[in-house]
């Protein structure tokens, strides 16, 4: 850049003293012009070949960037698809494996609704049999409860016949 401005300074200084050249001496010969318009031409030519030169370098400089860039701009992509496949490549197993668990899960499930379903009627059943079998039992503590009387009664009774008996027995004799 520094190069660009240098080169820019000349050539704006040899414009200006071609133009200040051809500023004073307007009553020179014919031949005096055709030098200046001659020295013109070759300054302007000079000018347009370094300007040219310039813009060469500056082109080549760009284009050298440019390139250097798209290497590494290819290296990068390189590097992703790497990165990407490593990726791919740990991610396929974990969902295989991640598949087969739900399948799994899924078939389980299905054993289950039913298995659950009979379970909740067995629990009905035994419920219901548990209830039965507690009426029956309090049924049958009343009974044994009614018959422990009627047995306690029935030996009280007895006793006070056979009391009544002996009595008898004794009163003939």
């Amino acid at each position: 850049m520094h190069t660009q401005n240098k080169t820019l300074e000349q050539q704006q200084s040899q414009v200006q003293r071609i133009k200040s050249l051809g500023d004073t001496d307007y009553s020179g010969s014919l031949a005096l012009m055709e030098d200046k318009d001659e020295e013109i031409s070759r300054s302007a030519l000079i000018m347009f070949r370094a300007k040219e030169e310039e813009i060469e370098k500056i082109k080549m400089a760009v284009r050298e960037r440019v390139h250097a860039q798209l290497g590494r701009v290819e290296e990068e992509t390189k590097r992703l698809a790497e990165i990407r496949e490593e990726l791919e490549g740990l991610a396929d197993p974990m969902r295989k494996e991640v598949g087969i668990v739900r399948k799994k899960i899924d078939t389980v499930n299905k054993e289950l609704k039913p298995l659950g379903q009979s379970c909740q009627k067995k629990e009905k059943e035994y419920k219901e049999a548990l209830e039965t079998f507690n009426e029956k039992n309090k049924e049958k503590a009343l009974l044994i409860n009614k018959l422990m009387e009627l047995v306690g009664e029935s030996e009280r009774l007895r006793m006070k016949k056979l009391e009544e008996l002996s009595k008898n027995i004794e009163s003939l004799r």
